[in-house]
Order: C-alpha cells, then structure tokens, then sequence
C-alpha cells in the first residue's frame, strides 16, 4: 500500500498519464480525420470544377456541329443535359461499392439488417 507522502506523486502520474492516454486515442485520431476530410473537399471541389469545365465545353461544341437556329440551340441543351445524365449513371452504376453503408464493412444483402 502506498504511503500517504506518495499520494501526490500517485496523482501527478496518474494526469500525466490519462492526459497522454486522451490526447492518443482523442486527439490524433481527429487530426487524421481532418486531414482525411480535407483531402476529401478538396478532390471533389477539384472534380466538380472539372465537369462543369467539360460540360461547357462539351455544349459549346455541340453549338458548333449544329445549325444556327434557336430550336437547335434548345436542342443542344436537351441532348447534352440527357448525355450528362447518362454519364453520372454510368458512374454510379458502375462505382465499386465498398460496403461503407452497414457499419461493418461488408455489403448489406437484401437491403435488411
């Protein structure tokens, strides 16, 4: 049993200890995740610019192989909204699933827990 001088000493550990413990199982797991989120934003900030960039420049040249006519104008916007949509599609469709929706990292069968 510890004498009653060591008590303060015992306390000391003990802070020095739990403050240590909380800022490793706290703190840098928050700052991985941070990191993690900010790379996320930042790739989706990066791939959202890049379609809008493509979209335009995809509907300009749909402008130039069509006539000059507002009906065909209207038409370059109906078949390039439909090709857009088509393409998200296919990405969606086609992206792997990582089985990142049930918890468990393991696809849900059946849509049932």
């Amino acid at each position: 049993m510890a004498d009653i001088t060591d008590i303060p000493d015992l306390i000391r550990e003990f802070y020095d200890l739990a403050k240590s413990y909380l800022l490793q199982e706290t703190v840098e797991p928050a700052k991985r995740l941070g990191h993690f989120g900010a790379y996320s934003l930042g790739a989706a900030a990066i791939w959202a610019s890049a379609v809008v960039l493509l979209s335009v420049a995809g509907l300009r040249a749909l402008y130039d192989v069509l006539p000059d006519s507002p009906y065909w104008e209207a038409l370059a916007y109906v078949v390039f909204a439909l090709l857009l949509v088509g393409f998200m599609t296919i990405l969606v469709k086609f992206a792997p699933d990582r089985g990142v929706h049930d918890g468990h990292g393991t696809p849900i069968e059946g849509g049932e827990r």
